[in-house]
């Protein structure tokens, strides 16, 4: 699913415009990127979890020539899914819990 076809989805399901539809989601995406900016966590009950992690200066290996390089530090984005959510994925088709 693309980020149209999100925008697509949300309108059917919630009876929002396309348009309000769409501002709705930047608007969430946009809430979501403000706080991992500040480091904070976004918790999303039953969902899942956003937070950033840093991860440490290391060494590495350019995959054409072999040679050595350093890779600097980082802050990433990473997300953890909630029970409820994984849950509903691992459920087997044809059998619901």
């Amino acid at each position: 699913m693309n980020k149209s076809q999100l925008i697509d989805k949300i309108a059917a399901d919630t009876g929002l415009s396309k348009k309000d539809s769409e501002a709705a989601l930047k608007a969430t995406l946009g809430a979501i990127e403000e706080a991992l900016v500040k480091n904070d966590k976004v918790v999303l009950v039953g969902f899942g979890t956003f937070r950033t992690k840093k991860l440490a200066a290391r060494s590495g290996r350019n995959p054409s020539t072999g040679a050595a390089l350093k890779i600097p530090a980082s802050t990433v984005p990473t997300f953890k899914a909630g029970k409820s959510l994984k849950d509903k994925v691992n459920v087997k088709k044809g059998k619901k819990k």
